[in-house]
Formats: C-alpha cells, structure tokens, sequence
C-alpha cells in the first residue's frame, strides 16, 4: 500500500512539473491581445530602422553621418542623425536582415514617390524567391498612390502618409526585407520594423503576398486574385483597386474559391461583390458612394472624375479573413466575376481595370509567383485590346 500511495505521489509530482514547464513554455509573447497583456514573456523586442540599421541591443542612435547630419550638427551624435534613407532609381535596399527564431508584429513606414513604382518583398528562412511581393501602396491597402484613412486590425493608414502593418510574420532561421524603386526619381524613405526574438511554434506558417493585375479584364473572364497556391495554409485577405471602365454598377459579381481539387465549380462562392466586402446595395447611402473603414472590411477609397484628367471611378476595397480563414491543404484558387447590367435586366460582363492582393499562411515551399508586370504595364493600356461591347473605355494613366 506504501509503495502504492509513493507511486501515485511521483506520478503528481510529474504531472504538475509537466503542466508547469507547459505553462513557461505556452506563452511565446507572439499572440497579444488586450486579454494577456499582462502575461510575462522571455521575448526579446527588437526594432530596425534607419537609426539602427542592425535592430542590434544598445545600438540604436548611434549614427554620426546619417542623411539629416547637417540639421543635427549643432547637436551632435543621438540627435536624429540618421532617421531616413535614400533608394536611388532601380535599386534594390535592403530594409532589414534578422537572424531567427522571432516574428515581424508591426511595420511603419512612409515612402516617398509613385507607390506602385516601389516595390515590397519579404524573404524567410533564405529562400531565393519572395514568399511577399507587393507594391507598397498596394500592400498597405492604398493602391491608388493617394491617401485613404485605413482604420483596421491588420493594416493602419494615418495621415498624412503613415502606412502601417500589424500581419504576424513568423521566420525560424531569418527574414530578409526589401525595397526597389522603379521610379526615376530617387526615394526618400522613414521606416520602422519591430520584431521579436523567440521560439516559434511547430504549427506556425508563413505569411504571403501576391499583387496582381489585369488591364483590361478581358471580355466574359474572371477576374484572378490568385491561382497555384500549393501545399497547406489558410487564405486571410483580399485588397483590390477597381477602376471601372464603364458608366453604370460595376459590382454584381460573385467571389469564388475553389479550394482543394476543385475544378469546374467553387466549394465557397459569394453572391455579390459588394456583398463579399461586407456592404450592400452598391455601397451607397442617399444616392451616394459611401466610403467606411472597419476591422474586417471596408471600402476606404472612392475616387470621383474631376472632369478633366482623371475620367475614371475608382475604388479600393479590403476584407480581412481573420475570423474566417479559407482553409486549404492541397491547393487554393480565388477568382471574382466583374458584371454591371445591360438592358432587359441582363448582366453585362465588365472589362475592368483591376488588381488585387492575395494575402495567405502557408508552410513552405511555395509556389512560384507570377512575374510582375513592368513599369510601363503599370500605367497604360491600348485600346485595341478591348473588344467592344455596348459602352465606352477610356485608356488609364495610373
């Protein structure tokens, strides 16, 4: 009986000694809500900027010939020497190389120039090709290069031009980010990247992001968010700048996902796009457009025609998948219907111009990304390329 009760007291002891290493183990200072923010954690915060190049421990503001040297020549080292950097035209700038295991939990930043020119990439655990490639307007939900007040969970835009991003990155050997300019004027650039150093979980997948674009969308044709993905994660957001080419409702079609094997039909499709970004009714009140911003879903930009240059209405469009990821394990592909109505109550197939970011997690490898298009793609289109239907298309210079 002695030697039961010992038994039974070891096996206790064991067991609490194993939930209370669990206990120290579980919180990795990673998922942070205002519910644990009171919980300690043994990560480490680190931050890369222009003052700290290295997001190094004690080796912050420490430049003495930074860019702004001359406004600070009176003051001295530690006196904002260093708070922004320059990208020469097509160049490429490192931004910031981490060695692991830790996470990216916020960026801010502010570039200067044409955000469709500048172009984002991210590059975790070494890998050759960018598990993120993005405009940076694009990829901060302000696609069209001009300021919209973004107030959501994953991505802040402030005035005058504070983009910001709070997309958890996990990377277990290193992450590497990168800045090119395809301008052909020289950038001016304040950022600021915070990360912390920790142990990543085993079931933790890396964060994607894919720009695409077509214009114009051609005639009776999806529109593609995104295709190929292959292997195992979860879809979680959409941002799309839509300019339409037409005169009339630019918003009847359906999003579709088509999600592990799935060929001719989707196995999640939407009934409407304004419906798939949480509004309704062609997002107007009183006869009007009306832009919102939300957590999950907005409509932040409506660009009206100035009745000169600018011919064109154009929108940007959000919807965060956070509480209703898209699960895959196979392969994933996201496509949306452009349709307005024609008469006799009949849908009319729309030739848009349209781009879009895909945002995803998924483990790696993944698959190779489509080419970006070039600069001068960026911009305009011909004519001869729309085949005609009952309306009018006018060539963007965007």
């Amino acid at each position: 009986m002695k030697r039961k009760w010992i038994f039974i007291t070891l096996a206790l002891m064991l067991a609490a000694l194993v939930l209370y290493a669990a206990e120290e183990k579980m919180f990795d200072g990673l998922y942070l809500n205002l519910g644990n923010l009171y919980r300690l954690s043994h990560a480490k915060s680190r931050s890369i900027s222009p003052e700290n190049f290295t997001g190094e421990k004690g080796k912050g503001g420490m430049s003495v010939d930074g860019l702004a040297q001359n406004a600070a020549r009176d003051l001295g080292q530690g006196w904002k020497v260093s708070p922004y950097i320059h990208i020469e035209p097509n160049q490429t700038y490192v931004l910031a190389e981490i060695n692991g295991p830790g996470a990216i939990q916020q960026i801010w930043m502010t570039p200067s120039g044409n955000w469709r020119y500048s172009i984002l990439r991210f590059y975790w655990d070494g890998e050759k090709e960018p598990s993120v490639e993005v405009p940076v307007g694009d990829f901060f939900a302000c696609g069209w290069g001009k300021f919209a007040q973004v107030s959501s969970l994953p991505i802040c835009v402030n005035p005058g031009s504070g983009l910001n991003c709070y997309w958890v990155m996990p990377f277990r050997k290193s992450c590497k980010v990168t800045m090119e300019n395809l301008d052909e004027k020289k950038m001016t650039l304040y950022y600021q990247i915070n990360y912390t150093l920790t142990e990543i979980p085993d079931d933790a997948a890396y964060f994607h992001a894919q720009f695409r674009r077509s214009n114009p969308l051609p005639y009776k044709s999806d529109y593609t968010i995104v295709d190929g993905l292959k292997g195992w994660g979860h879809f979680v957001g959409t941002y799309m700048c839509w300019q339409a080419n037409n005169t009339g409702w630019w918003g009847e079609g359906e999003i579709k996902f088509y999600i592990d094997g799935d060929k001719n039909f989707p196995t999640i499709c939407g009934t409407g796009t304004e419906d798939y970004f949480c509004g309704s009714y062609g997002f107007t009140v009183d006869g009007k457009y009306k832009e919102y911003t939300t957590p999950y879903a907005g409509m932040p930009q409506v660009i009206i025609p100035d009745g000169q240059w600018q011919s064109q209405q154009r929108f940007g469009l959000y919807r965060w998948h956070i509480m209703d990821p898209v699960r895959f394990e196979q392969d994933l592909r996201v496509t949306i219907q452009a349709l307005g109505w024609r008469s006799g109550g009949r849908y009319l197939p729309l030739q848009d111009d349209i781009s879009s970011v895909a945002f995803w997690y998924q483990k790696e490898p993944h698959a190779e990304f489509p080419k970006l298009p070039s600069k001068d793609d960026w911009r305009s289109f011909s004519a001869k390329k729309i085949k005609r239907t009952n309306y009018c298309v006018i060539a963007n210079q965007f």
